[in-house]
């Protein structure tokens, strides 16, 4: 499985070659089809125009074929960290082609579908030019790449000892500085401090208030790469 790309299907995956062979639906006055192989195509050429490779990538589809799910893993990236892109398409009207793009993208056939920008939304209608779309949504992601990497190296800068994250918890818990139940305190401690219990730990001051912040919904918690 993908470190940075998450695809969860309920009839499981599919390869590119049997994504062309899908059968597509008759076009309406206000609803034109959008083949899923047309999608994956323009879009693959769309980042090779622009020097971006793909080093990995998944397909899914609904029962019915007519909903398709891919994820896709770039070459582009820095220091421990690769851009993903997920990218959905409807020919039921369900939902509209949408693409995101972030250092972990998770897209699921219940229509879960999370990135860190989104910037490809739009609708099957007679106007539409997927060329266009996929073109300018490229250009974007193009453009909050540095902004997502400067994040990442903010939070690698802020890191924080194991001493300092214990009195973090304590003045959060035992001290009242955060309004949540102290009988959290042991939790948060664990899932701070413990590697068996989160996927990364990553000692920096947005993690462990991430940590505490899930900890108090009583939720499990996946720190991505």
């Amino acid at each position: 499985m993908s470190e940075t790309s998450t695809l969860i299907s309920c009839t499981g995956k599919i390869t590119r070659a049997e994504l062309a062979t899908l059968p597509i639906p008759p076009a309406t006055e206000t609803h034109i089809p959008i083949p899923h192989a047309s999608v994956v195509e323009t879009l693959v050429e769309t980042l090779s125009h622009r020097h971006i490779g793909v080093v990995g990538e998944e397909f899914a589809v609904s029962s019915d074929a007519m909903e398709m799910f891919r994820v896709l893993d770039l070459e582009t990236g820095f220091e421990r960290c690769r851009f993903a892109i997920g990218i959905r398409n409807s020919n039921n009207k369900r939902f509209r082609l949408a693409c995101t793009v972030g250092l972990r993208i998770f897209v699921c056939y219940n229509l879960a579908f999370r990135g860190d920008y989104t910037p490809v939304l739009a609708k099957h209608s007679k106007h539409f030019s997927l060329e266009d779309a996929l073109s300018i949504g490229v250009d974007r992601m193009q453009r909050n790449f540095d902004p997502m990497r400067q994040r990442v190296e903010c939070w690698r800068a802020q890191q924080l000892s194991g001493e300092v994250a214990r009195l973090t918890i304590y003045r959060a818990f035992i001290e009242g500085e955060l309004e949540v139940p102290k009988h959290l305190a042991r939790r948060v401690h664990d899932l701070y401090f413990n590697p068996l219990r989160i996927a990364i730990r990553n000692g920096s001051n947005a993690v462990c208030i991430v940590t505490r912040s899930c900890a108090a919904h009583q939720t499990p918690i996946l720190i991505p790469r």
